[in-house]
């Protein structure tokens, strides 16, 4: 099959054979038909299968003809973040080439002056994240009674992000009668619960997912300990043949120090993450896209919708709390019929996590060697060897060794000079009162101390009392 095949203008057909395609992926043969008879859609699909052109082809040729007026979009598209928009943006630019469409973007972390001028003027399609829209539309520049065809893409993603009452006060303030397209990567219950309340008498369709279908992407995990995924990172990097990659880590604190390591062990690295803004963040991502960095760190934030030719590698330095969210970053390679390998580092606190990605996946994941490692299990092998190290040499009998050469007390005893007892019997005093040893507690009794008699020439007092000796009868 192909796009002419789908009932796309010839308009569109050149622009698309001028981006290089030629044949469609199965998620558009399959959502650009019933697009083009204006019936709402339900299509459940990952990144990486060709979602965005499956509605952004029917929609240029639907907005090809009418009228557009100002304020008032004729199409809006919802986004859960600035980079899917963005990335949209550049598929309308791309595809619609050969039509006189006007497209605007509203999107937060950029100044209002140039999106209000390009509402003001008109737009046949709106790309907009929830926050910025709801933005604009309390503060009155924006009405949205116009609009005849609605998109919610990751509408999965906008539930993990907490736009869904956002997008319900949306699609409240859209006339009833338009067409509604829902993509998700999953339908849990409260997405469900979304479509039937909005769309009317749907056709859903569903693509395998990527990472149990797409054999262009080679997924390894790694068992290292936390505190060596930076060396084993390193390693792969200079062994496996990378040209560019992407490095995802759970973290925003993560990406920023990962980058600056990155850069001091002398690779070309950048970074993106939510603490940026949005001009930042396009620069990186247009270093990234012109080569100019061949390794970009990122958050979930730059997980879905990328759309970077070329990208040899993604590595998940962490293990992804989400399994969604391990389908999403593999997805940035692999893409469009290119090959691409995926390197998920599992450290031994990340077994739930692990387990859950090759629950969703269906099956394990292949666990890969790296060289002079000791293994998967280097804690076990660790333990192993504490034992051994203890029967060589146990403590307990060096200290007893000694003491079984030592000779008897009495022995000690014999051998020691004895002290010499003096002639002269000990002195009595009759001012010393006798003590009651009786008397006494218990835990304070202790024995007189002998008093031997003065040298010659020495005191030869009484003996004061504070001395506590007795005197003998």
């Amino acid at each position: 099959m192909s796009f002419a095949d789908l009932g796309l203008s010839d308009e569109l057909l050149q622009a698309v054979e001028a981006a290089g395609y030629s044949e469609p992926t199965p998620i558009q043969a399959q959502a650009i038909p019933p697009v083009l008879m204006m019936k709402d859609l339900i299509g459940i699909a990952q990144t990486g299968t060709g979602k965005t052109a499956a509605f952004v082809l029917p929609m240029i040729d639907i907005l090809g003809h009418g009228r557009r007026r100002a304020l008032m979009p004729r199409s809006l598209i919802l986004e859960p973040t600035r980079e899917l928009a963005a990335q949209v943006a550049e598929n309308f630019e791309k595809y619609g080439q050969n039509h006189d469409l006007k497209m605007a973007l509203l999107i937060g972390g950029v100044q209002m002056g140039d999106q209000l001028k390009a509402l003001a003027g008109g737009v046949d399609v709106l790309i907009a994240t929830p926050g910025r829209l709801m933005d604009l539309f309390e503060r009155g520049k924006i009405m949205l009674t116009g609009c005849e065809l609605l998109v919610i893409d990751e509408a999965d993603r906008m539930l993990d992000m907490g736009f869904i009452p956002d997008i319900e006060t949306i699609c409240s303030k859209l006339p009833t009668n338009r067409q509604t397209l829902l993509f998700s990567a999953t339908m849990p219950p409260v997405i469900k619960k979304l479509a039937d309340r909005f769309l009317t008498n749907p056709k859903y369709i569903e693509v395998a997912r990527p990472a149990t279908t797409n054999l262009n992407i080679v997924q390894h995990k790694v068992a290292v300990p936390a505190r060596k995924k930076r060396e084993a990172l390193r390693e792969l990097l200079r062994t496996d043949n990378v040209t560019t990659a992407i490095v995802f880590a759970n973290r925003k604190t993560t990406v920023r120090e990962l980058a600056k390591s990155l850069k001091q062990h002398g690779f070309s690295a950048g970074e993106i993450h939510g603490d940026m803004d949005q001009p930042a963040r396009n620069a990186e991502l247009e270093r990234f896209k012109a080569g100019d960095i061949s390794i970009l760190c990122a958050s979930d934030v730059a997980a879905r919708g990328l759309d970077v030719k070329g990208v040899s590698h993604v590595f998940n330095f962490d293990t992804p709390w989400h399994p969604d969210d391990y389908v999403h970053r593999i997805g940035r390679t692999g893409r469009g019929g290119a090959t691409g390998r995926a390197f998920t580092f599992v450290a031994p606190e990340d077994a739930e996590a692990i387990a859950n990605v090759e629950k969703l996946t269906g099956g394990p994941i292949p666990v890969y060697q790296l060289a002079g490692d000791a293994g998967a299990e280097p804690r076990e092998a660790a333990a192993a060897e504490k034992p051994a190290r203890r029967e060589e040499k146990p403590r307990r009998a060096r200290r007893e060794e000694p003491r079984a050469e030592r000779a008897p007390r009495e022995e000690r005893a014999e051998r020691a000079p004895r002290r010499e007892q003096p002639e002269e019997p000990r002195r009595e005093t009759a001012e010393a009162p006798r003590r009651d040893r009786r008397a006494e507690p218990k835990g304070r009794r202790r024995e007189p101390a002998p008093f031997d008699a003065p040298d010659e020439g020495g005191w030869n007092g009484p003996v004061p009392q504070f001395l506590s000796v007795s005197a003998l009868t």
